[in-house]
């Protein structure tokens, strides 16, 4: 280790290459062949900068000699063997050169250019022409290039002439676009595939809340931008966005990646950072967070997701955990035996081999991290100068450590790729001839092209990308070391994680554990609101109103309860059905006021039975009989029955028929009372006018129908033309009444009104014959008995209009009942009463007797009245003569009154008997 610390600060302060001194010096690793394939590599990680001024147009050598990318240029190598050692071709062997770009765009271009040079040209000499299509260059088709940015450079170059570029490792949306890039390929999936999965891990583990770094570069912004729209589709917020340096030689690298580290510190929410970045931007950033004992999930691009030499890295287990997306893989075996065997194979055409074999020589006494830092840190320069005292050491282990597998496989698929489409040119020519065909013919059979890989069939899509899927990878420690695993697989095109076992699917959803949100999650009864944050994930949470709910977490709105049928309450997580309520048979009030009406309709029975058993008795006689009795107290029967349509659930039948049947069987009742109270008067009626008018009223019969029959026409047309019906009454909040609307509050009035103008005219009737005898003072009682009706009605008026729920109806029943009761007990109990207990009142001669004093103190009365008006007429008073006084004045019963200044007024004095023939002839006609 001490070795190393010594070693580093050296290499950088004498960080000199050899320079290039011709153009055969600028490839990397080549192989003669009948066609040639170019492919290019950021074999190292940085392109030295002169330090000399002024800077002279010379390309410069590089540094950073990277493991994983060096494994690619194998793998390419190992594909073009594998298949000239097949019959793929049929004797066609196919060449390379491949170039390290060094991760720069200008020695990207060196390279673009001289693929682009005439073939057989001695001075690689790139022809200016404005048709290519004949025109044959020195290689056919590109692999390459590894960074996205080197890609979109060279793409642009080599669709000058319509070359084939295959990139394994290229991944930016922006590639996809054929008018720009008409001639790139990919044997992977687009960036647009990987940041949509991201953000679905993100949405799907919980997170709303987390940062990104990118490198400042085209690769870098794509990137950033395209999870950016993935993450707004997902409710995803980033808190913020970190841009490094894209070379490591710019001069703000360190204090930007110190920056981004303050700001990850200081955003105390953020648990989850995204990383779009090279590995050695990486390697960088992460060791500068261990040093700050930073703690977060970091979420991998494919760039750095299966980096081995970052996993490697002393203490990263420090940094939390990693969770990253990587490129299927496939079998790689075959590139595995290739490695065993590779330090047989010559290095004089493979100066990466060879650099890689020194870089062994000069780091092998190192343990596996610092043997991993010393050959990145490396520079030609130092291996000439180290490696002459040293003997050569193979450690085949070392690059099987650092395969990644995903890479891998892309690079032999993208070989194979341009083989296959080969194939398909060389079946009518003669391919051993390089101008058999032009690299536009090429592109052309590319886009048609069918590659077997794993027993499945793949190719590009319109886009020119592979769609396969990606490896979700998960950094987790195995015996004191990091081991990368695959957790599960991401299909690009259905858009969902597919896991091998429940304890892979377990390791993914432990990720939830891990809390990342700008504010605390929204529990089901809650929603968000939006606070003054411009990011629609920091807000409050409040409790759902009234009649509203949520049943899921974070909803940004709650959902009002469908209908009126459903209610719900503060903070609820469900609407609950509204309870249906009426007035049921088994409420207490409701049985109470059945019981009235069964005592109702059992005094009405009782009553009946007292009046057949006294039918002949005076009082029932003096009643109107047994028919009028059985009409009043059959309609009595039917008020106290109406009550029973008040109760329980309304149905339209019992909504047409309460009101009906009450208005009806009430102005039966009055009618008939009506006409008793006629009579009443009629019979007892002194005044010669006022009983020839009630003579003419008096008609039994058709009063009672006339009277009856108008409520039957009100009722009629109520019930046909604004019927009532059963209504839903919503007015309490979690209770749905059910009630008959009456259809039309005027009917409604109508038939009260009527009744009420039938009892009014009772009642004048009643109060005028009040004065009865008292065994006889019906009219009294029915006056109290009307009263009593008023009295009820007038109060239920205003109680109705204010009441609601399911009592209303009970309103109602109980001012029937007090009314019908009132009128009841008023018209028929007094009668009962002397018909069980003053039996001795109740006989004809008792009546008889009665009636005579009352016929005869109403006679006297009327003749001292007529007698006072004719005296108040007289300009002088009256005497009475004295003969009057005597009876011997008397003849044959009369009596000569004398007045002063009139003639003699003759009044006539009634006999005992005639007055008693009075009294028989009210009684029969009552």
């Amino acid at each position: 280790m001490a070795f190393v610390s010594f070693l580093i600060p050296f290499v950088i302060g004498t960080d000199i290459a050899f320079s290039c001194q011709n153009t055969d010096d600028f490839v990397g690793a080549s192989s003669p062949g009948d066609i040639v394939i170019g492919g290019l590599f950021a074999v190292h990680s940085e392109m030295l900068h002169p330090e000399e001024y002024p800077i002279k147009p010379v390309i410069q050598n590089c540094a950073g000699f990277e493991i994983q990318i060096f494994l690619q240029t194998l793998a390419m190598i190992h594909a073009i063997e594998m298949i000239n050692n097949s019959t793929l071709l049929s004797g066609v062997t196919l060449g390379y050169e491949i170039y390290d770009t060094c991760a720069e765009v200008t020695k990207a271009m060196a390279s673009a250019l001289r693929f682009l040079a005439k073939f057989n040209s001695s001075k690689d000499v790139v022809e200016f022409k404005c048709n290519y299509s004949d025109y044959v260059p020195r290689i056919k088709a590109v692999t390459g290039a590894t960074y996205s940015e080197v890609s979109m450079a060279v793409s642009r170059l080599l669709a000058l002439q319509l070359i084939p570029q295959v990139s394994p490792a290229s991944s930016a949306e922006i590639l996809s676009d054929k008018i720009r890039f008409p001639s790139f390929f990919r044997t992977i999936p687009s960036d647009f595939h990987q940041t949509r999965a991201m953000a679905h891990l993100i949405c799907e583990s919980g997170w709303n809340w987390i940062g990104v770094i990118a490198t400042d570069d085209d690769n870098g912004r794509f990137a950033l931008e395209s999870f950016g729209v993935q993450a707004m589709a997902n409710n995803v917020c980033i808190a913020f966005k970190e841009m490094l340096p894209a070379y490591l030689s710019d001069n703000t690298f360190h204090t930007k990646v110190d920056h981004a580290i303050e700001k990850i510190v200081k955003e105390t929410r953020v648990n989850v950072i995204v990383v779009f970045m090279r590995q050695f931007h990486v390697l960088k950033l992460f060791k500068k967070a261990i040093e700050r004992n930073v703690k977060k999930i970091w979420i991998a691009s494919d760039n750095w997701s299966a980096a081995v030499k970052i996993s490697t890295i002393p203490n990263i287990r420090q940094l939390g955990t990693i969770v990253g997306f990587g490129f299927k893989s496939g079998d790689i075996s075959t590139f595995q035996d290739f490695l065993r065997n590779l330090h047989k194979k010559p290095t004089d055409n493979n100066k990466f081999l060879h650099e890689y074999i020194m870089l062994l020589s000069v780091c092998a006494h190192l343990e596996y991290h610092d043997f991993q830092t010393c050959i990145s840190n490396q520079s030609q320069d130092d291996l000439l100068q180290n490696v002459e005292n040293k003997h050569q050491i193979w450690r085949d282990d070392f690059l099987n450590a650092n395969i990644e597998p995903g890479f891998i496989h892309s690079t032999i698929l993208a070989v194979y790729a341009i083989a296959h489409a080969i194939k398909g040119q060389c079946k009518d020519r003669n391919c051993k001839d390089p101008s058999a065909f032009t690299p536009w013919e090429l592109l052309e059979e590319l886009k048609k092209v069918t590659v077997i890989d794993d027993d499945k069939e793949i190719k590009f899509d319109s886009n020119g990308d592979m769609s396969t899927s990606y490896d979700v990878l998960l950094w987790k420690e195995v015996d004191g070391h990091m081991e990368i695993t695959i957790m599960a697989e991401y299909d690009p095109e259905k858009g969902d994680f597919v896991f091998e076992d429940e304890e892979k699917k377990k390791e993914f959803l432990d990720l939830k554990k891990v809390q990342s949100t700008c504010s605390q999650h929204c529990r089901p009864g809650q929603m968000k609101k939006v606070t003054e944050s411009p990011h629609t994930c920091c807000y409050e949470c409040v409790y759902c109103p009234e009649n509203h709910y949520s049943n899921q977490t974070d909803m940004d709105d709650c959902y009002r309860c469908n209908n009126k049928t459903y209610w719900a309450p503060i903070n609820s997580t469900t609407c609950y059905r509204k309870t249906i309520h009426f007035l049921a048979w088994t409420d207490w009030f409701a049985i109470f006021l059945l019981l009235l009406s069964a005592v109702g309709v059992v005094l009405v029975l009782s009553i009946s039975v007292i009046f057949t058993k006294n039918l002949n008795t005076p009082v029932v006689k003096a009643s109107g009989g047994l028919t009028v009795c059985y009409i009043i107290l059959f309609s009595h029967f039917l008020i106290f029955l109406s009550t029973v349509f008040f109760i329980d659930e309304p149905t339209e039948f019992k909504c047409k028929t309460r009101q009906a049947l009450f208005g009806i069987s009430f102005a039966l009742c009055i009618s008939c009372i009506l006409i008793k109270s006629l009579k009443i008067l009629l019979a007892f009626s002194f005044d010669p006018k006022l009983q020839n008018f009630l003579k003419c009223v008096y008609k039994p019969v058709p009063t009672v129908v006339t009277c009856t029959g108008i409520q039957v026409v009100i009722c009629t047309f109520w019930l046909i033309f604004r019927t009532p019906f059963v209504k839903q009454n919503f007015s309490i909040p979690r209770e749905i009444i059910l009630e008959c609307n009456e259809g039309s509050i005027v009917a409604f009035g109508i038939m009260l009104g009527y009744i009420a103008a039938l009892a009014f005219i009772c009642f004048i009737f009643a109060f005028k014959g009040r004065k009865l005898p008292e065994n006889y003072n019906e009219a009294k009682f029915i006056t109290f008995g009307m009263l009593i009706y008023f009295i009820a009605w007038i109060v239920f008026i205003p109680v109705y209009a204010t009441t609601f729920g399911k009592y209303l109806p009970a309103v109602e029943i109980i001012v029937v009942l007090i009314s019908n009761y009132g009128i009841l007990c008023c018209t028929f109990l007094p009668k009962c009463y002397i018909i069980i207990y003053k039996q001795e009142t109740n006989t004809k001669s008792a009546f008889l007797k009665m009636i005579y004093t009352y016929s005869s103190k109403s006679a006297g009365s009327i003749a001292v009245s007529q007698i006072s008006l004719d005296s108040r007429s007289s300009s002088s008073r009256a005497t009475i003569s004295d003969s009057c006084k005597s009876e011997k004045n008397s003849v044959n019963g009369n009596c000569h009154f004398q007045v002063p200044g009139q003639r003699l007024i003759k009044g006539k004095v009634l006999p005992k008997d005639t007055a008693r023939t009075t009294a028989r002839k009210r009684l029969s006609s009552i």
